[in-house]
C-alpha cells in the first residue's frame, strides 16, 4: 500500500494495489472517489480537499494498527 499526498492540489491518493491496473472510478460525492479494478478489486482511494475531508484544516497523522508485513 502507497499513500501519497500533493500538496499543490490537497489530494491524498491512496494506493491498495501495486503495479498499473485497468480501472473505472466510482465518485462517492465531490471529494472521495474510488479506483475499481477486474474483479471489482478496490485498487485506490483518491481524496480531494484532503485537508478540509480528513482534518479540518490539515492532513492528519496517520496510525497503523494491526499490520503484519509480508517478507519474501
Amino acid at each position: 500500500m502507497k499513500i501519497s499526498y500533493d500538496k499543490e492540489v490537497d489530494a491524498v491518493y491512496i494506493k491498495l494495489i501495486e503495479g498499473e491496473e485497468q480501472c473505472r472510478t466510482l465518485r462517492l460525492n465531490d471529494d472521495i472517489a474510488l479506483n475499481i479494478g477486474k474483479g471489482e478489486k478496490l485498487i485506490g482511494i483518491e481524496i480531494l480537499d484532503a485537508s478540509l475531508v480528513l482534518a479540518n484544516g490539515g492532513v492528519p497523522d496517520i496510525l497503523l494498527e494491526n499490520i503484519q508485513l509480508q517478507t519474501a
